[in-house]
């Protein structure tokens, strides 16, 4: 922050100076005792003072830590509608649906014409900040003096129209800066929409496979169900002919309504996860039985696409949108610098004023002004200075917000690589419990028949089974959430308004849910 003598060059500068008053010059060359920019430094930034902003750099692995696996493909074009390997009509229906209706994803598209606007104000500071155009007419009556003579004219008429302009020069580049770090928030806001839809379509596709999932054990709960009721029923008719005791009756209807109870449960979990996708869809909780029908969990592809590490950069709106939140920031140092500086206006009116109408634009009744004008923030430069380094500071931890982003990005992709992967072989050994499980179960209830077993060792087989086919029918489930979580934390989803989304792209289709009593949207 040192004192610097800063030499102005350049035709439009000297152009700008010729203007001034030789007793306003040597104010402009006073400058040196408060700047922070060197005048090279000025001159390569484009005639501005502070930094210019450069990309910063971000640590992302050269590949990921199960890359050699053989059911991981790096084929970028996938992540783009991922939503379509899983080959079901119910789900790609569901996400049609939510991208075209969402209210958070409008929201976030209300933003972006907020950014905008916004930016176009900022635009409009660049040229005469103001412009304005008055005029009026009044009528006055003088008082009569009882001492005095008469009046000739007690009564008398004022016309006036005039034009004010105050422009103030950007010769520090404030208003350039300004229009930046705007271009940079209207990009940022791009990049949230954007985000706010990878997020939508993962949470629509996590909740459809919850249901779905949850549809299955229900379906093997009731199937366990109608097997010990059998069981009890067998175990009734034996205890009314006095061939068993009254515990293993009670033990049985025991196990029978702890599995029944099972059920209330997982319904209600099924209809949160139901209510969940019907906000997502933008429409109030309804009943979705009709609708999604009878399915199975929807089923993982044998490999996933997922591209590289340093694809990240590029791909996740949330990892975009933190460098252009930085990129924004960086502009504010430099108009925070300006402050440091003079301000140089060029100031000018004109008008017309005449007691009558009919003389109001004649030449005699012009007035008017124009010059140039300074104003300059001296003996406030504590407060100044200060002001620039709270900005550096903010850009400085807005660059490490953005590497952070970046690792927890990474730390998505890798967490749901290995719960896709590792997923895969849970499903395949449960699967093999389950059926030696069913097995046991038969083999067990033939046992108990003839007497060779007594009734726990059935429980215990048959409660194993209920867990077994539970677990396995959630392992399912967890594979398709893995690589729903895959594609999210690789930011996959996002073109889709620019991958043909249109109805004459997507072809002829089923229509989109309608709200009830739809509300107008803008």
């Amino acid at each position: 922050m040192g004192g610097r003598l800063i030499f102005f060059g350049g035709g439009k500068m000297r152009t700008a100076l010729r203007v001034l008053p030789k007793s306003l010059l040597a104010l402009v060359f006073a400058v040196s005792l408060s700047g922070c920019t060197s005048f090279p430094e000025y001159i390569r930034n484009g005639l501005k003072v502070g930094p210019n902003y450069c990309p910063p750099g971000a640590a992302v692995a050269k590949q990921w830590i199960d890359a050699d696996d053989i059911r991981l493909a790096e084929d970028p074009s996938v992540i783009q509608r991922w939503w379509t390997v899983f080959d079901d009509s119910k789900l790609n229906f569901l996400v049609d649906c939510a991208y075209r209706q969402n209210l958070s994803l409008r929201e976030a598209g209300l933003r972006i014409l907020q950014a905008r606007a916004q930016r176009d104000i900022v635009v409009g500071n660049i040229f005469p900040q103001s412009q304005t155009a008055s005029g009026g007419y009044g009528r006055r009556a003088a008082a009569i003096d009882p001492n005095g003579g008469a009046l000739v004219d007690r009564f008398t008429d004022s016309w006036n129209f005039g034009f004010n302009l105050n422009w103030e020069l950007d010769f520090w580049g404030r208003f350039r800066r300004a229009v930046a770090a705007a271009n940079a928030d209207l990009d940022a806001s791009v990049d949230n929409y954007d985000d706010v839809l990878v997020t939508l379509l993962a949470d629509v596709a996590e909740n459809y496979v919850t249901v779905r999932t949850t549809e299955k054990r229900i379906e093997l709960l009731k199937a366990n169900i109608e097997l010990q009721q059998g069981v009890l029923q067998y175990i009734t008719d034996r205890f009314q002919a006095r061939k068993v005791s009254e515990l293993d009756l009670d033990q049985s209807v025991s196990d029978l309504r702890q599995t029944e109870a099972g059920i209330p449960q997982l319904e209600i979990a099924q209809r949160q996860a139901e209510n969940r996708l019907c906000i997502l869809l933008g429409m109030p909780p309804a009943n979705l039985r009709k609708l999604l029908g009878e399915g199975a969990i929807p089923t993982s592809p044998s490999e996933a696409a997922i591209g590289i590490p340093a694809d990240l950069l590029r791909r996740r709106p949330d990892v975009r949108k933190a460098e252009r939140e930085a990129a924004a920031q960086a502009e504010e140092i430099g108009i925070a610098e300006a402050d440091l500086y003079p301000a140089f206006y060029l100031s000018g009116s004109f008008g017309y004023s005449a007691s009558k109408f009919s003389d109001l634009f004649r030449t005699t009744s012009l007035n008017g002004n124009f010059g140039p004008s300074f104003s300059w923030n001296l003996l406030n430069y504590g407060r100044i200075v200060n002001n620039v380094r709270l900005q550096d500071a903010r850009f400085r931890e807005l660059i490490v917000a953005y590497r952070n982003t970046v690792l927890l990005a990474s730390e998505e992709v890798e967490n749901g690589l290995v719960n896709y992967l590792r997923s895969q072989r849970r499903a395949k050994l449960l699967d093999e419990s389950v059926e030696a499980s069913r097995k046991a179960v038969e083999i067990v209830i033939l046992q108990y028949k003839t007497g060779r077993v007594d009734f726990n060792r059935y429980a215990t087989i048959q409660q194993s089974l209920v867990t077994q086919q539970d677990s396995a029918a959630q392992a399912r489930g967890q594979i398709s959430q893995g690589l729903i979580e895959v594609y999210r934390a690789l930011g996959g989803g996002w073109e889709i308004d620019l991958a043909g989304e249109d109805e004459e792209a997507a072809g002829p289709g089923p229509e989109v849910i309608r709200l009830p009593n739809p509300t107008p949207m803008p």
